[in-house]
């Protein structure tokens, strides 16, 4: 889970938060990913529990059967093309930044290596595996997990500045510097720190996938459950321990490229943004020596090119759910053609819109810089936030409604579930109205009533 979500949150947002709020952004980050823990281990567990994964529990929400998990496909459909051109985008920027090609081709530059970049990923996704990308990330993440670490030391941080900052909550702004830029200048505080929430650790899906990745890596496990009581017991501790380590993993990331971020970065006046979102990390390394520059760049790639790859692979993954939970047996034997269809569709798409925005570069090459951060932002606040308050909420509805009383849940579990449906849901609302007014929230209701309707048919359809 750490190595599919390791990657622009981490390397692009912590950094862009140290650069600006420095060190009392971190008690935000500690919050953030506590609370996604927290909604990680309580579906996982429901899963070990009682052998559904969450889109099989939502078909039994009140109204039309099966309204939320098709509003959730749905929503993936717009949202995943976004991230998915957002990732290559990332690191077209960086591979133009490194073969001084930013200015080529009338300026996009960046947006062809972006090209190539998700070419090349989409072959390695038409012949890799899930067992193949897991091995490949952790190496990748144990790797860099050192190295940031002895960044950090050669920097000499303010260490109880630092511990002080991880107790921090509270309200954030921007400083003086930032107004200069036209990147905040009308960009609001709520929506930026809403950001953060959204791409740190990952989002509501890659936890959903999760749960799938579980169940296919331990079905062995989980077939002796009847057998021998205690297979439910080492499920639950290896889900334990997996869950934690990653959110351990994807702290220890934050709190250094925030720390280095408001070192080198924020006394420069200087933030990840615009075009530029991975350049300008490769200081942080500077203080071990100019050998270090080229390791940080190949870390660089590797993180954000699997977290691409991850990304591509989360796709299938959620429409197979979908068609499980809604009981379509015939696509569900058929699970190439499915898996074949959900990574055409975000890959294409994907590929389609960097194309639309290299070809209006192209022929306007005096228009406003690619922002590919407020590109993201819409996409990121229904898949990072919104959908992490929606599947919090929800893991509390599932443990009244389907587990015995004595069987569910602890109280702490229950109680950070509700704590985040409510940070989640609150911050992706307030998010969303300070980005595009009511524009937003009007798209996700619409959306919403689209799924209803669409679900309202197909009930109809299958009692005909």
């Amino acid at each position: 889970m750490a190595s599919l979500t390791i990657g622009s949150g981490e390397l692009v947002f912590s950094s862009r938060a140290g650069a600006l709020f420095g060190y009392q952004v971190l008690g935000l980050f500690v919050l953030v990913l506590t609370l996604k823990w927290a909604l990680v281990f309580a579906s996982a567990t429901h899963w070990v529990n009682t052998e559904r994964h969450p889109f099989q529990r939502w078909v039994d929400l009140p109204g039309p059967r099966g309204w939320l998990p098709l509003t959730f496909f749905l929503l993936a459909m717009i949202s995943f093309p976004v991230w998915v051109s957002f990732h290559a985008g990332t690191i077209g920027t960086l591979l133009a930044s490194l073969t001084n090609t930013t200015g080529a081709l009338r300026g996009t530059g960046a947006l062809g290596w972006a090209v190539v970049t998700l070419l090349l990923t989409m072959i390695l996704s038409a012949t890799g595996t899930y067992a193949r990308q897991e091995k490949l990330q952790t190496g990748i993440v144990a790797l860099m997990l050192v190295t940031v670490l002895v960044s950090l030391v050669l920097l000499k941080p303010d260490v109880a500045a630092l511990l002080g900052g991880l107790l921090h909550l509270g309200p954030m702004h921007y400083p003086e510097w930032a107004a200069t830029m036209t990147e905040f200048a009308d960009r609001p505080v709520w929506v930026e720190v809403a950001t953060y929430a959204g791409v740190l650790g990952g989002g509501g899906y890659d936890y959903l996938a999760y749960v799938t990745w579980l169940r296919e890596k331990h079905r062995d496990t989980q077939a002796r459950r009847s057998a021998d009581p205690c297979a439910c017991r080492e499920l639950r501790r290896i889900i334990l321990l997996d869950c934690s380590l990653s959110f351990v993993a994807v702290l220890i990331f934050s709190v250094v490229f925030v720390a280095c971020g408001h070192i080198v970065l924020g006394s420069q006046h200087r933030v990840p943004g615009g075009a530029d979102l991975l350049t300008l990390q490769a200081q942080f390394v500077g203080a071990g020596g100019a050998w270090l520059t080229p390791l940080y760049f190949a870390g660089a790639l590797l993180a954000m090119g699997g977290t691409l790859y991850g990304t591509i692979e989360v796709a299938p993954t959620i429409l197979r759910e979908m068609v499980a939970a809604f009981g379509w047996q015939r696509l569900s034997a058929d699970e190439p053609r499915v898996r074949a269809w959900a990574v055409r569709w975000c890959s294409f798409m994907g590929l389609g819109l960097l194309l639309a925005t290299l070809a209006q570069r192209w022929f306007n090459p005096s228009a406003a810089p690619v922002r590919f951060v407020v590109l993201l932002t819409p996409a990121n606040l229904f898949t990072g936030v919104l959908a992490c308050g929606i599947i919090s909420l929800l893991n509390l509805w599932v443990e009244w409604r389907f587990v015995a009383r004595g069987e569910r849940l602890n109280l702490p579990l229950l109680a950070l579930n509700a704590a985040g449906a409510t940070l989640f849901l609150g911050l992706g609302i307030k998010g969303s109205i300070d980005f595009s007014g009511w524009v937003g929230p009007a798209i996700l209701t619409g959306t919403i009533g689209f799924g209803i309707g669409a679900a309202s048919l197909l009930g109809r359809a299958r009692r005909r």
